[in-house]
């Protein structure tokens, strides 16, 4: 059986056998891909916490704790929740508030590895030993990450030694959710970006409501909203940091003397910034953040007394207390974000109902409720224990608020904005439908075609309405009228025949068929009481039969079609 590729096209013999022979070398490419991408997020920390270490005037540990530190925090990078057991109380400390901006890089990382192997496995074979394979989709994604989670594994094993190891359940399933999804994209990008169809083994009913043009239509407009939604917060945190820059320089400032543990601090506030961007986009909606147990920042006021640490970006809260008509106007972001989602959801075709726009304009809410939910869920965790075991925004109050907020006003603004995408549309139906109803008016369709009959001529009289009417009487001929002649003219005819014309009316005479000089006719020639007939010349032997109606100058006779069949 011939073997063909992804793309249809046949398999060289040479690289067709034997299968799992040449099937070795580009998986195993793929995994190595896999652990390099693996290995170089973790130098890339490495080197990064090896230099702040030696510049550090005093370390607390050797290079062996520095290396520990950076699997730690590669680790961190994924989400994995590190514990700090070397602390006052003698209470383990969970660290869980994921820097969101240290995620990039092993995502992009781990997204490249996926597209280099799907490139070098996408090739068609020349038919020598060195052809390219080519690789199922499938198997590109599964060797990919094995690969990594191969190096995550000894990486978790490496950081358990150090000063904050790692939870071995939550970097069981953290380690592997950033390391599929990443590759899920990389396999992706590298296939064309397809947006289906789906696999055989989805269901027939999934794949045809997939297909349906509302599911990419509320992913746009959702996704526009949660855009807008981190807009809002993104300019909120600079609002803020402006505002309190005398705060946040002092607290930058103490805490620490020396330049490379101010780096150091200012490395972890640019890491922190997305955290901060959602906690405002949060904050905006109305549930806002936890900042401790028992205290809480909204809108409507800052609730409790927060034991947090010094830190830049902490010190850019808003202040204790009931809340204000600055803080209540950030109520606008979530407007903002309904209105963008409203705009979206609307599709360019005349043909679609308002249900329909108002159903995408619901998914299009709940598309942005589940994006702030998931975000919310990502930049919060526990900062310590006790006081600060929860810290951040709470994803489902998150998400709920961004979906009440963007589908009360989505709803109505789609709806809006269909019905004047359509207004021109539906102006040209009411017209139309206007004239019909006025052509079919009692009375008018009558004068209507009266009219038309009238003007048109009538080939045969309406007898029911118009009585008969007698014959016209014929008088007979005056007879003529002795005048002075007048001067004449000579018309010379096609046929030969020149006739003299007068302003007056003719009188024809007999004209035999040899007769063919002119003659001069004068309104004195007696008109003739009967009609005599015109003898017609002999037809001579073999001519050719003359046409019944004789020709027309100026005129083209078309030939007839032969109808269709």
């Amino acid at each position: 059986m011939t073997q063909v590729t992804e793309r249809g096209t046949p398999l060289p013999a040479a690289s067709r056998a034997p299968v799992g022979r040449r099937r070795s070398p580009a998986a195993a490419a793929c995994v190595l891909g896999g652990a390099v991408a693996a290995g170089l997020g973790l130098g890339f920390l490495a080197v990064l916490v090896i230099v702040l270490w030696i510049s550090s005037p005093y370390p607390d540990s050797g290079p062996g704790g520095a290396l520990h530190l950076a699997a730690g925090l590669w680790l961190l990078a994924h989400g994995t929740e590190l514990v700090r057991y070397d602390t006052l109380s003698g209470v383990p400390a969970p660290v869980g508030v994921t820097p969101l901006l240290l995620v990039a890089l092993p995502a992009l990382l781990m997204r490249r590895a996926a597209r280099l192997g799907s490139a070098s496995g996408d090739g068609d074979g020349d038919g020598g030993d060195g052809g390219d394979e080519v690789l199922p989709a499938s198997a590109i994604f599964s060797a990919v990450t094995c690969g990594y989670l191969c190096v995550g594994s000894l990486a978790t094993v490496y950081a358990a030694a150090g000063p904050m190891p790692a939870d071995p359940l939550s970097a069981a399933w953290h380690v592997p959710l950033v390391a599929v999804l990443a590759a899920a994209g990389g396999v992706w990008a590298a296939k064309g970006r397809p947006v289906g169809p789906l696999p055989h083994w989805v269901p027939g009913a999934v794949r045809r409501a997939a297909a349906r043009p509302r599911y990419p239509l509320a992913l746009r407009a959702g996704a526009a909203g949660a855009l807008v939604l981190l807009g809002g917060g993104a300019l909120l945190v600079g609002a803020s940091l402006a505002w309190h820059a005398a705060e946040v320089q002092a607290s930058f400032l103490g805490l620490t003397g020396v330049w490379s543990g101010r780096f150091a601090v200012l490395l972890l506030a640019l890491a922190l910034l997305p955290n901060a961007v959602i906690w405002g986009a949060a904050y905006a909606l109305g549930p806002g953040f936890a900042l401790g147990a028992g205290a809480i920042a909204t809108p409507l006021g800052f609730a409790g007394s927060p034991a947090l640490p010094r830190f830049p970006l902490l010190a850019a809260l808003p202040p204790e207390g009931p809340g204000t008509l600055l803080t209540c106007a950030t109520a606008g972001v979530p407007l903002l974000a309904g209105l963008a989602v409203g705009w979206f959801a609307v599709r360019r075709a005349r043909e679609v109902s308002y249900k329909e726009t108002a159903l995408t304009a619901a998914l299009g809410a709940l598309v942005c409720g589940l994006l702030l939910a998931g975000l919310a869920a990502a930049s919060s965790g526990p900062l310590g224990s006790r006081g600060l075991t929860s810290f951040g925004p709470v994803w489902w109050a998150t998400g709920a608020a961004a979906f009440a907020w963007t589908l009360v006003l989505a709803v109505p603004v789609a709806v809006a904005v269909h019905s004047w995408r359509t207004r021109p549309a539906r102006q040209a139906e009411a017209l139309v439908l206007d004239a019909e109803d006025e052509w079919h008016d009692s009375g008018v369709r009558e004068l209507r075609w009266e009219t038309l009959r009238r003007a048109a001529g009538a080939p045969i009289p309406d007898l029911a309405q118009e009585p008969p009417q007698a014959p016209p009487r014929v008088e007979p001929p005056a007879p003529p009228v002795a005048t002075a002649p007048r001067p004449t003219r000579r018309l010379t005819v096609v046929t030969g025949l020149h006739l003299d014309l007068t302003p007056r009316d003719l009188t024809p005479r007999d004209l035999t068929p040899g007769d063919l000089t002119p003659r001069d006719l004068t309104p004195t020639d007696p008109a003739p009481t009967d009609l005599t007939p015109i003898p017609i010349p002999a037809k001579p032997a073999g001519a050719p039969p003359r046409p019944l109606v004789p020709p027309v100058a100026g005129a083209r006779v078309m030939a007839r079609r032969k109808p269709p069949a």
